[in-house]
């Protein structure tokens, strides 16, 4: 198989002051850091829950609403950039996908009506639709070939922004209000002057690129194109699962501890920080993992082993609801890195339009979860959302029929 990572010969030619782990290594890091900050502040949402439910007077159905609107937003857009952006690079649609945020957050914090709010939550998902196709692109470049922990490393700066936004809503906007908000502004101003710097390496890389003899990025797997597609429809579902059983958590996490322990809106945020904190720890093992034993086993481990753990914690006290939900995290976030490079390595000339489908269909799997998930709380109750979503990784047993491309793959050691 023919890497599209960065080779030694590249970068030294790109930066001969700097030897190539270094460049790779700055580039994944900063890839990561911005990462970090758009899912920091995208978190803001599920964060804000509590202070816009009482706030605009808003019932599960609204808040659902809101979830699914930055969510479908993302998840429709960005296999659309990912196929463009395969046949045109854009490098500086990084920075201004960041920008298109920063004007989602000044939205979210002077919204006067809840018809503002979605416009600020749509805002949100375009910005995420713009940011994640082509900075994942940029994770592999930087890769030197360890794929999965490329992937695993880009990832984990997203999920690690998450855990953090909740505990820093439950300290800056808890005491202020809906514009305390605000202060994640300065977040952003930093990402998007990472991002300026990101895309010159990414402009120069391309024309480096373009001054090569072409090379083509075959499949290695000689498998026909049914079978690639029933193996995507695969993942596809697998990632359904996760998602929709994620959104249980990410959305109404906080509501479910305050219904069924009564604890206070700030110890309900710090148990939410607890449990993205593990989900950016799952995010971080898969990856590598995946790369010595294979993403299959991951997968199966991930899916399929949370299951037990899921299937408790409807019955547990807070105790033992807080390591539950910390096991769940861990194992269940282990998937998706494993997901993606598989699927890459399906279909390596299409990184792009690949790495937006799964992005996007996570999204929209999460905002459609939060809707749904959202309605039947309201029709029955939030305890009664998690008992039904107890049996959602049971699907994790259709990875099965994924096809055994592990053998032929050189494992990274």
């Amino acid at each position: 198989m023919t890497s599209p990572a960065v080779t030694v010969q590249e970068v030294k030619a790109l930066q001969p002051a700097t030897s190539p782990e270094q460049t790779l290594l700055r580039v994944l890091a900063a890839a990561s850091f911005c990462h970090l900050v758009n899912d920091m502040v995208q978190s803001l949402l599920p964060s804000m829950y509590p202070i816009l439910k009482s706030g605009f007077h808003l019932n599960f159905s609204q808040i659902g609403l809101m979830t699914l609107v930055f969510q479908l937003t993302a998840s429709i857009l960005q296999p659309f950039i990912g196929h463009f952006t395969d046949r045109r690079p854009l490098p500086y649609s990084l920075p201004i996908g960041m920008t298109i945020s920063l004007g989602g957050l000044v939205l979210l914090a002077y919204a006067p009506t809840f018809n503002t709010l979605l416009v600020a939550a749509a805002l949100f998902g375009i910005g995420s639709a713009v940011f994640h196709p082509e900075s994942s692109r940029v994770a592999r470049m930087a890769s030197g070939g360890k794929h999965g922990f490329a992937q695993s490393f880009f990832q984990v700066g997203g999920n690690t922004g998450s855990a953090i936004g909740p505990l820093l809503a439950a300290f800056l906007i808890l005491p202020i209000g809906q514009r305390g908000s605000l202060w994640f502004a300065v977040a952003l101003v930093t990402g998007i002057a990472v991002l300026l710097w990101i895309s010159r390496w990414y402009k120069n890389r391309l024309e480096h690129l373009r001054n090569r003899p072409a090379v083509h990025s075959e499949a290695h797997h000689g498998l026909p194109r049914g079978k690639v597609l029933g193996a995507l429809f695969v993942l596809m579902l697998l990632v359904f699962s996760k998602y929709f059983y994620i959104a249980s958590l990410t959305s109404y996490y906080t509501f479910y501890l305050i219904s069924r322990f009564h604890v206070s809106v700030a110890s309900s945020q710090i148990h939410l920080f607890l449990l993205f904190g593990a989900i950016a720890a799952g995010t971080f093992i898969g990856g590598p993992v995946g790369d010595r034993i294979g993403r299959k086993y991951v997968i199966w481990c991930s899916i399929l082993g949370v299951l037990p753990f899921t299937l408790m914690l409807p019955y547990a006290n807070l105790f033992w609801t807080s390591i539950l939900s910390v096991v769940i995290g861990v194992v269940i976030a282990s998937a998706f890195s494993a997901i993606l490079v598989y699927a890459q390595e399906l279909v390596p000339d299409r990184i792009g339009m690949i790495s937006g489908m799964f992005f996007g269909f996570a999204f929209g799997m999460g905002g459609i979860g939060a809707a749904v998930l959202g309605r039947i709380a309201d029709a029955t109750s939030i305890v009664y959302v998690y008992h039904l979503c107890a049996y959602l990784p049971a699907i994790g047993l259709l990875t099965g029929f994924l096809p055994n491309i592990e053998p032929q793959r050189k494992k990274i050691k």
